[in-house]
């Protein structure tokens, strides 16, 4: 059992079972309990099918220490944050989000739904789980069953207004993940129609990978929306923790536009908020901020990062161009289907189609991410910033950002492949296209 290969940035993630296996996940369910140091912790696992054995093993481990479980059974990420954040406990989730059915993992987080990262707790939790400590004396934890959903949907619905929702149609991919187990609740409660696709979960995932990023996947939705002609495209990950939007047009959003258009929305509710971007948004995302009279936060990519910024400066929002997108409203945890509500909710008061109401939050071309396959990560990087030092602001904020005024990139490694990953933005496309052209011919050809 290598625990260093499965317990990743934010997570542990691996191949089941050749990497996380029963064992494994009893020993971590073990050591998170003690770690936390909880009397009760939340479980929710996804549908895939190593989900179930691994989330017995979990709690298996959790209960050794004496805690008491409430399970929560097939769910989505996003409902494990808000039992975490409602039952104040901590929680965790077997799932491998986007990841090939081949693999799992546990996402984990404690009370309030406070993030659980390598900087944050998950190395300590490493190292109890490869020491096995012996189970505590005295009685083990209780398992309890626990419904989770209704309370899941009335949260969504106190932070948007069902009432101020138009009866608009959505079409929405679930990719045979976890997104089926709420939407059609969501839907339920709010005039808009759901014209559902892969709406049943399925571990097997039948029809595409649960990676709604990948175009290959988005092939039978944009088929859907050219049938349907639905005002709004909706594609869930494998957890429904991350959502991708497309337009009336059926043409995709990047995230930054939808992290615009969220932090503009509730700008106009609380003045003066401040917003968290990560710094492979587009600039037009601080700028927009600072247009509405708020405070933009610029802060390094994923979920304990912009947690963590978010609690300490008090932001109502993030966003990541990923399609990660936190409300403090929602224990500052990111939900795809949260923000699939907002966006109703801004489509039905603006009264605009989306592809027209996009124009507002678009000024600038993006190349979206460019991975390169890279022996030496350190030595490729620093072979960039000397071609670029002069004449642009540099900083290392995450990775590499190199800011010439009017255009800007940043190259990160990754924390698992010996890949880098390149943002270009810039005023034209033609623009970005050079410039991505230009750091091709020093790292080779993408991947």
């Amino acid at each position: 059992m290598d625990l260093d290969a499965i317990f990743k940035a934010y997570d542990v993630r691996g191949l089941v079972p050749e990497e996380l296996d029963e064992e494994a996940a009893r020993r971590i369910g073990a050591a998170f309990a003690t770690w936390a140091g909880a009397t009760s912790v939340a479980v929710g696992h996804d549908c895939r099918e190593s989900s179930p054995g691994l989330a017995e093993a979990l709690i298996e481990g959790m209960t050794s220490r004496g805690v008491d479980v409430d399970f929560l059974g097939e769910i989505t990420t996003d409902m494990v944050y808000f039992a975490a954040g409602s039952l104040d406990e901590p929680g965790a989730m077997i799932t491998a989000s986007h990841n090939p059915k081949q693999y799992n993992g546990i996402k984990m987080c404690l009370a309030g739904a406070a993030p659980v990262g390598a900087d944050s707790g998950l190395s300590d939790i490493k190292e109890l789980a490869a020491s096995g400590a012996p189970p505590t004396e005295g009685s083990p934890g209780e398992v309890r069953s626990r419904e989770i959903l209704t309370g899941y949907v009335d949260h969504i619905l106190s932070i948007v207004d069902p009432s101020a929702i138009a009866p608009l149609r959505v079409a929405a991919d679930g990719g045979n993940g976890m997104a089926g187990v709420a939407v059609p609740s969501v839907f339920d409660r709010i005039p808009a129609e759901l014209i559902g696709l892969y709406l049943e979960p399925d571990g097997t995932f039948p029809n595409h990978h649960p990676d709604p990023l990948r175009p290959e996947n988005l092939v039978d939705l944009l088929a859907l929306m050219e049938r349907e002609s639905p005002d709004l495209g909706v594609a869930f990950d494998g957890d429904a923790d991350r959502a991708f939007f497309i337009d009336d047009l059926r043409q995709p959003l990047p995230g930054s536009t939808v992290t615009g258009i969220v932090a503009g929305w509730y700008l106009a509710r609380q003045p003066g908020a401040t917003i968290v971007h990560n710094l492979i948004c587009s600039k037009a995302v601080p700028e927009l901020v600072r247009r509405l009279g708020g405070t933009p936060v610029r802060t390094r990519v994923g979920h304990s990062f912009i947690k963590q910024v978010m609690a300490e400066t008090g932001a109502v929002f993030g966003g990541e161009h990923s399609g990660h997108y936190y409300f403090k409203d929602n224990y500052r945890a990111d939900s795809g289907i949260l923000t699939m509500a907002v966006l109703l909710q801004v489509l039905s008061e603006s009264g605009r189609p989306l592809s027209e109401l996009r124009r507002d939050y678009e000024p600038y071309s993006q190349s979206g991410e460019v991975n390169f396959t890279v022996a030496d990560k350190a030595a490729a990087m620093a072979a960039i910033e000397d071609r670029y030092r002069a004449g642009a602001s540099i900083d290392h904020l995450d990775g590499l950002t190199v800011d010439f005024g009017d255009s800007w990139f940043n190259l990160r490694p990754s924390n698992t492949e010996p890949v880098l990953r390149l943002n270009v933005e810039a005023p034209t496309g033609v623009a970005v296209g050079e410039l991505v052209a230009a750091i091709e011919a020093r790292l080779g050809v993408p991947v």
